[in-house]
């Protein structure tokens, strides 16, 4: 609201006595008796000017990279100045020759030029300090986020639930001294050590992240029965890829709280892939547990909050549910 207030005192106070002090520098009195439709056509092509910039926010489209935005409209707006300051001047009584013609034109095309680098150096100007002003805002949002998602990781992320199942299949396999307890015991620990040793990372190479949902899904494999079939796919042309910390686990256990079943067939489907600069994650399961209130899972909502404030205008998450087969759709612009 504050940063709204303070755009709009700045475009009153360039509309207001800016501009019309530069336009003063030009021989205003002269143009508008002998040249009205120009000097007219300048002026609003100034205000116009002005607004075109303020409103394409010019650093925005850097930082997001959409330089060919940036080259059009830059190229647009000089093919625009460029044909108003050929504008011939009509021929009058101050003519006396056509080298005085000549120089007037000059001069007013010099005019014309001078204007359109006023315009854009002060709204540039402008842009940019706003830009680094909701640059700073952002990243201090972005951390106070952070330190909340971090507590939170802490007391929930791994949620009481899956201990206590997880605790128990553990037990079950040193009862039947089964060979897969050692590594069971190995992957427990490493998935609580990456809780409280990765979490503390603003970014970590998205191979970690796939490893620690791996294992993750093999010890959820441990008290399930035939029943439940686990598809866990995984590509990527980029292990390093950086990625924020359990930014993905959220949406699996979700998978495995709601779509696993000991006495019915179902299927949970977890695929995650990198390339060219883009993550696509993706599960599907079969609604075997109906949720009792009919409102947005609370972890997933949180999950959209981080990812708007760590990606704004890079991601997209879709969750759908049809025939009893719920799905959620992520893409995320890593690059």
């Amino acid at each position: 609201m504050r940063q709204t207030r303070i755009s709009t005192y700045i475009d009153l106070l360039f509309c207001l006595v800016i501009l019309p002090v530069i336009i003063m520098l030009a021989p205003v009195e002269k143009w508008i008796i002998h040249h009205t439709y120009f000097m007219l056509t300048l002026i609003v092509y100034l205000y116009a000017l002005y607004f075109t910039y303020r409103k394409a926010n010019i650093p925005s489209l850097f930082l997001r990279h959409k330089f060919g935005q940036v080259f059009f409209l830059i190229a647009a707006l000089l093919i625009i100045t460029w044909g108003l300051s050929q504008i011939p001047i009509p021929k009058d009584k101050f003519s006396t020759s056509s080298l005085d013609l000549g120089i007037r034109q000059h001069m007013r095309t010099q005019t014309v030029w001078f204007f359109f680098l006023i315009v854009t150096g002060f709204s540039l100007a402008i842009e940019l300090t706003f830009e680094l002003f909701r640059q700073i805002l952002s990243k201090q949002e972005i951390e106070a986020e952070k330190n909340k998602a971090e507590l939170a990781l802490y007391k929930a992320q791994i949620s009481p639930h899956f201990l206590f199942n997880t605790l128990n299949a553990l037990y079950g396999l040193v009862l039947t001294k089964s060979d897969k307890t050692e590594s069971a015991f190995i992957q427990f620990s490493n998935i609580l050590k990456y809780m409280y040793a990765q979490t503390t990372s603003e970014t970590i190479p998205v191979c970690n992240e796939i490893d620690y949902i791996r294992q993750y899904v093999d010890l959820q494999a441990l008290r399930l029965n035939k029943h439940t079939h686990i598809s866990f796919e995984t590509q990527t042309d980029d292990d390093q890829a950086p990625i924020p910390p359990m930014i993905l686990i959220t949406f699996v256990e979700n998978a495995f709280k709601y779509g696993t079943s000991s006495d019915i067939d179902c299927t949970v489907l977890i695929r995650i892939i990198v390339k060219n600069g883009q993550l696509l994650f993706e599960t599907e399961n079969t609604v075997m547990k109906e949720k009792k209130e009919k409102t947005p899972a609370i972890g997933i909502e949180n999950c959209r909050k981080r990812l708007e404030l760590l990606y704004p205008g890079r991601f997209n998450l879709t969750t759908v549910q049809e025939n009893r087969q719920y799905k959620i759709r992520l893409t995320i612009r890593l690059q």
